[in-house]
């Protein structure tokens, strides 16, 4: 008769637990997938960025571009607050300029997160973009500030 099939309940405790223990490690032993590229946040001391005055518009030449920054969203995180760039009728750079990024967290999450959103702003070229999976909050700050913006522009 094969020894696990004996009355031994014992043995099958300790195998189980064994196997069980040595799995646990093994997991635990995995490095987390890191994001290739993060974006830095501005400041370098991880504070949040001071944000320009709310609601400003700087504006070119009649045909040049013209600059706005959105009012600043507040979100459960902390402020988002976006300045457009608009050309010709057509949104030509979107840039965060106050976003959560004081804890790790929020550098790693709004790390991809703001670059995916001004990349959505540039091809929707309109506030009506998706949110980022993991950023609902940060996203939805972002279109708040990014329609604040388009909206003093007449866009």
């Amino acid at each position: 008769m094969h020894a696990l099939k004996r009355n031994r309940p014992l043995r099958r405790i300790v195998l189980t637990s064994a196997a069980t223990v040595s799995g646990v490690v093994l997991l635990l032993s995995l490095k987390p997938h890191t994001a290739p590229a993060l974006a830095s946040p501005s400041p370098s001391t991880g504070a949040v960025a001071s944000p320009a005055p709310s609601g400003s518009t700087s504006s070119g030449p009649a045909t040049g571009p013209r600059t706005a920054t959105g009012q600043a969203a507040q979100t459960r995180y902390g402020p988002v607050q976006v300045r457009v760039t608009v050309k010709d009728g057509r949104i030509t750079d979107v840039t965060a300029v106050t976003y959560p990024h004081s804890s790790p967290r929020d550098q790693r999450i709004n790390g991809y997160a703001v670059p995916r959103l001004g990349r959505e702003a540039l091809s929707a070229q309109s506030a009506h973009i998706d949110a980022v999976s993991g950023a609902t909050y940060t996203s939805e700050g972002y279109r708040q500030s990014l329609q604040s913006a388009l909206d003093s522009l007449g866009h």
